[in-house]
């Protein structure tokens, strides 16, 4: 398999991805397929927008394809997949790296998600080069302090990076040592707050209007008219339409549960007659192989595609249809504890945090000023 490797750039002013890998043409052909891909004759390379979608983006997009070696990148983002191996730092021991794929392995065994592995494994990784050479088997709470201290604090990484890699060491020396790495001696960061990205009824509107394509404006649709998540979209089976109690059942989504949600006469329709015109196999939404299930990184692409068509210049992602669901049903009037359930959160104070965003009440509030 070939070989990829992945670094940030500044090209003509812009933050961008850079690839590099030696002449292949399929390679050639399967990066063309990235959204905003474009050749530098002047760096010599393919290079990609930056953005915290395409980093999380690249490791599924080259899975099967090509060995991604994206160990000169640093994640700086609240994405919940925290991947990226920054450069600088020493190998871990055949001893140490025995013991990650021990612990990958036993982290399967239990159902973890792929993306939570991927983030603890490369997180430990990360920390165990760090204290190199020191094995692991004598690390101590300090280690992690220095770390934090020495490495996550200078390059400005992120409160969900400290979080994580704190987490997958515990875990790790948990399972793997049947000890407790005693990391709450030091304060854990100050959260960062961020408000959900919303976009209005009308934006929405247009964004779903816009698509010549049946299935890319059903996909778009479904994920604002239930909320769903991108896996929960694309993970969707003809048997999951339960059109006598006007429900999709969404299996084994996020923290392995299953939930239900609405789902109106109309939107059942356009489903009913989209699969009566495609007669999917497996999966409502397959990709060009029947079968198999549609492209994450093409959903993408095909928002992107729609926004640019509705003349929506805002960095839209997929998960703000699924904000936009959520804010808008609470500007309806349908209580919390509702939404909370459709949206699948274990915990309310997730779900509180779109009374923040929600323009009901504030729009009702007159500014001091209009009576100067």
């Amino acid at each position: 398999m070939k070989n990829v490797s992945a670094d940030i750039v500044t090209h003509k002013g812009e933050r961008r991805i850079a690839i590099r890998f030696e002449y292949d043409a399929e390679l050639i052909k399967h990066i063309k397929g990235f959204p905003g891909a474009r050749w530098s004759s002047s760096i010599k390379c393919w290079h990609l927008p930056y953005s915290r979608d395409n980093l999380g983006e690249l490791p599924a997009f080259f899975r099967g394809k090509a060995n991604l070696d994206y160990a000169s990148l640093i994640n700086n983002d609240e994405s919940p997949e925290v991947k990226i191996i920054s450069d600088g730092l020493p190998l871990i021991t055949e001893e140490d790296k025995i013991k990650i794929d021990d612990f990958r392995k036993w982290m399967e065994t239990r159902r973890y998600s792929e993306s939570t592995i991927k983030t603890y494994t490369g997180m430990l990784s990360q920390f165990l080069r760090f204290v190199s050479p020191k094995e692991s088997r004598d690390i101590d709470a300090g280690d992690m302090v220095r770390f934090v201290s020495e490495y996550v604090i200078p390059r400005k990484l992120s409160y969900t990076f400290q979080n994580q890699a704190v987490n997958a060491a515990k875990l790790f020396f948990r399972h793997v040592y049947k000890t407790d790495l005693d990391v709450e001696t030091f304060e854990r960061p100050r959260r960062v707050h961020r408000l959900p990205n919303v976009l209005s009824k009308e934006e929405v509107k247009r964004i779903l209007e816009v698509p010549i394509n049946e299935k890319h404006r059903l996909m778009l649709t479904i994920i604002y008219a239930c909320g769903l998540r991108r896996s929960e979209l694309l993970n969707l089976k003809p048997a999951h339409i339960d059109r006598l109690r006007k429900l999709i059942i969404i299996r084994q989504a996020k923290g392995w549960k299953d939930r239900i949600v609405p789902v109106s006469d109309k939107l059942t329709g356009m489903i009913d007659e989209y699969i009566s015109r495609y007669k999917p196999e497996r999966y409502i939404f397959e990709g060009q192989e029947r079968g198999e299930q549609y492209s994450a990184t093409s959903l993408q692409k095909v928002l992107r595609e729609a926004c640019r068509k509705a003349g929506i210049r805002k960095p839209v992602t997929l998960h703000w249809l699924r904000h936009s669901y959520a804010t808008h049903l609470l500007e309806s009037g349908t209580d919390l504890r509702f939404i909370q359930e459709l949206l699948g959160h274990s915990s309310s104070r997730t779900t509180e945090i779109y009374t923040h965003v929600s323009t009901k009440s504030i729009q009702n509030i007159k500014s001091p000023f209009d009576d100067l």
